[in-house]
């Protein structure tokens, strides 16, 4: 069959990038240090001779200290409050009212989508990260109505995707703290179904790893171009692409 018009798109690697940027940051969470952090101490000393807890001729900065110890007419002090001090608050810690939200109009975040599903029939793009065999782009009705996970497997074995599989199957331990801080594993990203509707292939593709789905009027850059980068392996169902022309999506 023909493909739609949207895969004759130029594609355009800035673009998909600056879509999936937007996708991003929209999931941040703001976070920030509190107001009275690091100004919480009494600081309150004096500079006249003969003071309770005075610093004149005592050789101190006028830094604002707290009492560490206190041992007959002798203080013990250590800084606080100010920014250079021991204990003191942050210079220029992050604010939690700032805004990550990087926006993009609708018209580029289109054609961002365009140049993404233009880029899953470029051989040359896809076979970069993804093992498949046979042409592109991957058109078939044999899944649509598929609910168990195995059954899934062999129909996807059965399109050259056997290898695809095996490979989106491995992970390894992430390097650095983020092992410790509850994203240990490293896993890969496999093909993406689209299809015209839930029949149960969602479900049946929940547990096979690196496999995702989504219905064809609710595609976006980050699921076509997974790390902004363009050249995912796509399977489409036969009535997605027809939807995908006769609606004209994405225009």
């Amino acid at each position: 069959m023909s493909t739609p018009d949207q895969f004759n798109e130029r594609v355009r690697p800035d673009i998909v990038k600056r879509a999936v940027l937007s996708i991003q940051s929209k999931n941040r969470q703001p976070y920030g240090a509190d107001d009275r952090a690091g100004l919480q101490h009494v600081t309150r000393i004096k500079q006249r001779n003969n003071a309770f807890r005075g610093q004149k001729g005592k050789g101190m900065s006028r830094t604002p200290k707290k009492v560490l110890l206190a041992r007959g007419e002798q203080f013990y002090w250590v800084g606080a409050e100010a920014p250079e001090a021991v204990g003191g608050r942050r210079a220029h810690p992050p604010k939690p009212e700032k805004d990550f939200e990087e926006e993009i109009n609708n018209t580029e975040r289109r054609k961002a989508i365009r140049s993404a599903i233009a880029a899953t029939a470029r051989e040359d793009i896809v076979s970069e990260k993804h093992d498949y065999d046979g042409d592109l782009p991957i058109v078939t009705d044999e899944i649509t109505d598929t609910e168990k996970t195995g059954e899934l497997c062999e129909k996807l074995e059965d399109l050259g995707l056997g290898d695809e599989l095996e490979r989106a199957s491995g992970k390894k331990v992430r390097a650095g703290k983020g092992a410790n801080r509850g994203r240990k594993y490293r896993t890969k990203t496999g093909p993406l179904l689209v299809t015209d509707g839930d029949e149960g292939i969602r479900q049946a593709a929940s547990n096979i790893p690196g496999v995702d789905v989504s219905s064809v009027d609710q595609l976006n850059a980050e699921k076509l171009a997974p790390g902004a980068q363009p050249g995912r392996l796509v399977v489409w169902t036969e009535k997605s692409m027809e939807r995908l022309e006769e609606e004209e999506l994405y225009h």
